[in-house]
């Protein structure tokens, strides 16, 4: 480990420590956003609203590959920044190799399972007569680049929490160029007078696995490096010694969240294809978009979970709560600027993915409710990953299935019967706000322990 980097964790001012591992995260956040956007944007240029609700109700079904991703990256990177704090090191290289190893046997199961169950999974999802083929051609290649996405998704969580955040951006930012330059060959029969290969929402599957492999490419190259303390070499792999139980303690949970994720996307596309085509594809669109607003925020509460992790192992609890109102005033500050930057160009933000008016009108109104919640979202995040940081697998859990679960599901289902549409896209900003205060009440609880235990060290 890098001498730099254990300076930052333990004696760099707060705002520094937090900026030098936030700010990376935030614009790999950003990168990702528009690495989720570019295959909207493309496939939108094809002028078929079909094949832009195809890829919306198809997106659910990628998460659970994401889903997968976190099991190793969140779990291993909480796992391994306390073990840094604790200052043992060969256990983090262990951590390291079990996640790599593991990731790409989850990433075999699922491939096999996703075409398997293509059909029925596609049923459940909310494909219609008219989507159906077209999320099969975008499943198809997903699952196929499996691995690729876990392997990804993993060592973008493992590189930052070692506190090269630099690094873990360079990875995440070569898999987006090429994702962007690959989008409208693959996609387009041409764009801008250049041959494409027309393969539509194919053509964005097949890149954006492609865009997992660079991104994976750029992560060894940096885990292969001497500035690294991680390690993907065999005789590392373990589950023994609590390697196991303490990647899957924080993994799980956080997993959780992505399958949530996925289940409600699951739920609202099937309520609004009672609508029709245009309610998903515009949701679709409205959602992509709302990402920007979610992920710089997410992004934030991500770059600190590495020195959340690092002072709890350290046991230095004084830093770490000033790390979490530090960044709780970032997000908030962010959250507001976004959200009032949305709500002025509502319009020319929808315009930007598709030519089709009335999935452009429907899409301004259901972007300005989505956004309800944006400037206090980043509060819920920060606590979530401080959750995770500090290895409390139960509390990180009962956020995840607030949020996603046992409040946004049947606030859906009570909203859309009393309100119908409108009330089926107001339950998000809801849950995320009675989410928002289960966070705050689980924190101060533990909180008091905190003060005990400063209280004795002293």
């Amino acid at each position: 480990m890098e001498i730099k980097n254990i300076d930052l964790f333990e004696n760099a001012p707060v705002p520094k420590a937090v900026f030098s591992l936030a700010v990376p995260t935030v614009l790999s956040m950003i990168v990702s956003v528009f690495y989720n956007m570019v295959d909207t944007f493309f496939v939108g240029q094809t002028g078929n609203p079909h094949q832009v609700a195809a890829v919306s109700v198809a997106t659910p079904v990628f998460l659970f590959f994401m889903a997968a991703g976190n099991i190793f990256g969140i779990g291993g990177s909480s796992f391994l920044s306390r073990a840094l704090g604790e200052k043992h090191y060969d256990k983090v290289k262990k951590i390291s190799a079990f996640c790599f190893y593991g990731g790409i046997v989850v990433g075999i199961a699922g491939q096999i399972l996703m075409f398997t169950f293509m059909r029925p999974i596609l049923q459940a999802v909310g494909t219609s007569g008219n989507t159906f083929e077209f999320a099969r051609q975008y499943l198809s290649w997903v699952a196929c680049g499996g691995p690729a996405i876990v392997v990804a998704g993993a060592f973008t969580n493992l590189i930052r929490g070692e506190g090269a955040a630099k690094s873990s951006m360079a990875g995440m930012m070569a898999g987006t160029v090429a994702n962007i330059i690959l989008d409208p060959i693959f996609i387009l029969d041409s764009f801008h007078g250049i041959p494409g290969l027309g393969m539509g929402v194919a053509g964005a599957a097949i890149a954006t696995v492609i865009g997992n492999l660079v991104s994976i490419a750029v992560f060894l190259l940096h885990v292969c490096s001497k500035t690294s303390v991680l390690s993907i070499k065999p005789r590392h792999f373990s589950v023994r010694g609590g390697i196991l139980t303490g990647v899957l303690a924080i993994g799980l949970p956080a997993s959780l969240v992505n399958i949530l994720m996925s289940l409600s996307n699951i739920v609202t596309n099937k309520i609004l294809v009672s609508y029709g085509d245009i309610p998903v594809a515009a949701m679709g669109i409205a959602m992509k978009a709302n990402m920007l607003v979610i992920f710089v925020q997410l992004g934030f509460a991500m770059g600190i979970q590495p020195l959340i992790g690092y002072n709890y192992g350290a046991r230095n609890f004084a830093r770490m709560k000033s790390v979490m109102k530090f960044s709780m005033l970032c997000v908030v500050i962010a959250g507001c600027t976004l959200t009032g930057i949305y709500f002025a160009c509502s319009r020319q933000i929808i315009n930007v993915f598709i030519n089709d008016q009335a999935v452009i009108e429907t899409g301004i109104k259901l972007l300005r409710m989505l956004m309800c919640s944006g400037p206090f979202i980043g509060i819920m995040f920060v606590f979530n990953f401080t959750f995770q940081a500090m290895g409390k697998a139960i509390p990180a859990l009962v956020l995840a299935a607030s949020r996603q679960g046992f409040i946004f599901l049947p606030m859906i289902y009570l909203l859309n019967a009393m309100f119908h549409l409108d009330g089926a896209i107001l339950a998000q900003p809801i849950a995320d706000f009675c989410a928002i205060f289960i966070a705050l009440g689980m924190f101060l609880s533990m909180n008091k322990r905190f003060s005990q235990e400063s209280r004795a060290q002293a």
